[in-house]
């Protein structure tokens, strides 16, 4: 495959070794606006939008990554296959499933449990492939956090296919594994930077409690009130 590919119009070059991936478009223009550099927008293909700038000097850049794990899938290969990206940080958010996380607690994702097929699909191992994060971004991640004075909390997340469910069944048995919280593209990173040799990290702001649904922040907050895991993981590059 060629540059540009099929879903990045980005020319050679674009994208710093670095890119931090929202999965909201949006997040990934506010991110880039309020806090890099002469950012310069670098992917518009089908709305996902992608910049390149600086932070403290360093080239970062920013693109979301849609919902789920097939639209991760895609655009995190294209970026580490064809761009020559090193890093990728997912910095998106996520349902507590641990009573005690509360919302705007940043958990790191260690490992990545998951139902979704895309690792078992893409891997193609004769038994279950693990999804795990790079041992290098999490030390850095909790080294900033430390100068930050961030709490980061670190263990299995869940990558999850659905959204929406009818009851807490699979839920409880997640809780009883010790698994942290559940988000929706982990896994495939996961599986996509092994496959590259690269690395990847996934930390997330928990905007919902699985088991306690009045407690949940609006669309506008997820886009904008993440500045916590924003400045975490500018801080790793």
């Amino acid at each position: 495959m060629t540059i540009p590919t099929p879903h990045i119009n980005a020319k050679d070059n674009a994208f710093a070794k670095t890119v931090l991936m929202p999965g909201d478009p949006l997040r990934a223009k506010f991110i880039a606006e309020n806090f890099l550099e002469m950012p310069r927008k670098v992917n518009t293909v089908r709305g996902m939008l992608g910049y390149t700038g600086t932070y403290n000097g360093s080239p970062v850049s920013v693109m979301g990554s849609g919902m789920g794990c097939p639209s991760m899938g895609i655009y995190s290969y294209e970026l580490f296959n064809f761009y020559k990206v090193q890093n990728i940080i997912r910095v998106g958010s996520a349902g507590s499933i641990r009573p005690d996380l509360e919302l705007g607690d940043v958990v790191m994702g260690v490992g990545a449990c998951t139902e979704s097929s895309y690792a078992d699909t893409f891997a193609r191992c004769p038994g279950k492939f693990a999804p795990t994060g790079s041992f290098e971004l999490m030390l850095k991640a909790k080294s900033a956090a430390d100068v930050l004075g961030i709490k980061l909390h670190a263990g299995n997340l869940l990558t999850s296919d659905v959204f929406y469910n009818d009851d807490n069944v699979g839920m409880n048995a997640w809780l009883r594994m010790g698994v942290l919280a559940v988000e929706m593209e982990a896994a495939a990173l996961y599986a996509n930077a092994a496959r590259a040799g690269k690395n990847a990290l996934c930390i997330c702001t928990i905007s919902d409690k699985c088991f306690d649904r009045s407690k949940s922040m609006t669309a506008a907050e997820r886009e904008k009130s993440f500045t916590d895991m924003i400045s975490l993981g500018l801080s790793m590059i």
